[in-house]
This record gives structure tokens, C-alpha cells and sequence, in this order.
């Protein structure tokens, strides 16, 4: 049984290491039982984007694969899940920590947003969109990172998680724009700073798309900010970890607007070194605010 469920783990480990560089190097430092929880979470929500990134699959295609996501997890919510890696070590997870399966489920309505996507009218759309894809993720991680699931702790897992989408949404812009036909900027916001389609069409980055850019990315940063304001809500052994995953996908505001604002033509990535620098400050903080307590 043991040999099996490391198996699953390693898994889970290896799809997160495909895919996200930053995130595997960050969690892989959690004690090992939080990080092979992290990792399934991870292979979970990265089984619904596998879908979506699918070009050669239909529109009804990515549904009916969404909908039996769903149904599976129903299945598992009933304790009748497919014996597979994944849900095996799913599993394990809920057997381990204070699950709730609630946040799987809104992960799965918001990639479904994504195949009947529909222009966002307000930031609070926007808003609402990132909790689904992202904020719910934070929901999903909580118990693990956390001793205690508290109402503000679960705030401010949902503000990272919405923080993080929107810094995916102003990173991205001309990607989504020009490869998947998708705005996800506010249709109230790109009226209000006089920024129109034809300006996007043409990847214009004049004082409007400035102006509305950081408008979205200030909000960004009010939720980062929130929720480093509640670090001390999560555990003694993973605050670490979620402030570097926090502060390393924040950074990615810093390095757009280095670039003047190009989110059409530059592909605006971190670079390792840029990670190890925020790991180095961050541990240097840690180990201040350390000495300050100890010397109380």
C-alpha cells in the first residue's frame, strides 16, 4: 500500500515539475507530507487546464471531458473514485487533512467559463472569474497550510489566489488576445480610460492601456498586500513557502513594467536567479523577525 500511494505522489511531483518551474521549486520545501499534498492538488487543477489547452479537441469536446472531471469527482466525493494516481492520492489528502470539496468543484465551473467565455463587464467580474480559477486553489491548499482553517485565513488564501489570476490575466493579454480571441480586461475599465478593441487589436501601448493596466494591477497589489498582512494565519512551517510563491509571481508586475508595459510582444518570464533572490530576501526577513522575537 505504501509502495503504492508514493508512486501516486511521485506522480502528482512529476507533473507539477513539467509544468511550473517556480511553484515545484517553492513547495518542494514544505515538510514532505504537505508537499505531496500540494503536488496532488496541483495534478488535480492541472488535469481541468490540460482540457482547455487541448487545440485539437471541439468546443463540445473540452465540455463533455469537463463534465466527466466533474463527474468523477463526484464519484470521489462518494468515496467511488476511479482507482488512478490522481485520485488515490486525492485520497490520501482528505484522509490526511479537514478537506472540503467544495473549491474542486469551483475550479471546474470556472475552466467551464473559459470554453463559454463572455466579455467581463466590471473588475468585480473579473474578480469573481479568479476566484473560480484561482481563489478556490487557495481554498483547496488551506487545510494544509494552515493548523486552524479561520474565516481570515481563508480570505487571504483567496485574495493570493485572485491576486495571482489577475497578474496572469494583465501578464498575458496579448496571448489571450491574439491566440484564444479572449479579453478578460473589464469592458467598464477599458471605456473609462478611453482604451478601445481597435486599440488592442493593434497592440497599442499608449497612456490609456497604461493607465488601465495599473489600474487592474493595483488591485492586484491590494491583495497581495492583504494577504502578507495575514501570513501569521498560516503555519509555522509553510509560511515560508506560500510568501515566496506569493512574492515570486507579484514580481511578474515589476518585470512588465520594466518592459514598458509589453504584454504583446515580450514574453515576460522569471528567471531562476530572479527566484533565488526573492528566497534570499525573504529568508533574511524570516530570520529577522526571528532574532527580534527571541530577543523579547
Amino acid at each position: 500500500m505504501k509502495v503504492q500511494i508514493d508512486q501516486d505522489y511521485r506522480y502528482c511531483e512529476n507533473i507539477i515539475r513539467q509544468y511550473s518551474n517556480s511553484f515545484y521549486y517553492t513547495f518542494k520545501q514544505l515538510p514532505e507530507e504537505k508537499a505531496r499534498a500540494v503536488f496532488a492538488i496541483y495534478a488535480f487543477c492541472r488535469s481541468a487546464d490540460d482540457i482547455l489547452d487541448q487545440a485539437l479537441l471541439t468546443k463540445e469536446e473540452k465540455v463533455q471531458q469537463l463534465q466527466q472531471l466533474e463527474d468523477d469527482l463526484r464519484s470521489f466525493e462518494h468515496f467511488e473514485e476511479k482507482s488512478t494516481p490522481l485520485w488515490r492520492a486525492l485520497r490520501d489528502v482528505f484522509n490526511r487533512y479537514p478537506m472540503k470539496v467544495e473549491p474542486f468543484y469551483h475550479q471546474i465551473q470556472g475552466q467551464k467559463m473559459d470554453i463559454h467565455f463572455n466579455a467581463m463587464n466590471t473588475i468585480d467580474d473579473v474578480e469573481m472569474y479568479s476566484y473560480l480559477v484561482a481563489g478556490s486553489v487557495g481554498l483547496m491548499l488551506l487545510p494544509i497550510l494552515t493548523d486552524e482553517v479561520k474565516p481570515e485565513a481563508e480570505k487571504a488564501a483567496v485574495q493570493l489566489g485572485i491576486a495571482m489570476q489577475m497578474t496572469n490575466i494583465l501578464r498575458d493579454i496579448g496571448e489571450d488576445f491574439d491566440m484564444l480571441e479572449r479579453v478578460y480586461l473589464p469592458v467598464s475599465e477599458m471605456n473609462r480610460f478611453n482604451y478601445s478593441m481597435k486599440d488592442l487589436e493593434k497592440h497599442n501601448i499608449n497612456d490609456s492601456f497604461i493607465h488601465l493596466w495599473e489600474r487592474l494591477a493595483r488591485r492586484a497589489e491590494e491583495q497581495y498586500d492583504f494577504f502578507e498582512d495575514h501570513i501569521s494565519l498560516f503555519a509555522a512551517d509553510s509560511r515560508f513557502q506560500v510568501l515566496m510563491a506569493a512574492r515570486v509571481y507579484r514580481q511578474y508586475l515589476s518585470i512588465i513594467r520594466h518592459k514598458n508595459y509589453d504584454c504583446f510582444t515580450e514574453k515576460n518570464s522569471i528567471k531562476r536567479a530572479d527566484v533565488e533572490r526573492i528566497a534570499t530576501l525573504t529568508m533574511l526577513e524570516f530570520e529577522s523577525k526571528r532574532e527580534r522575537s527571541g530577543s523579547r
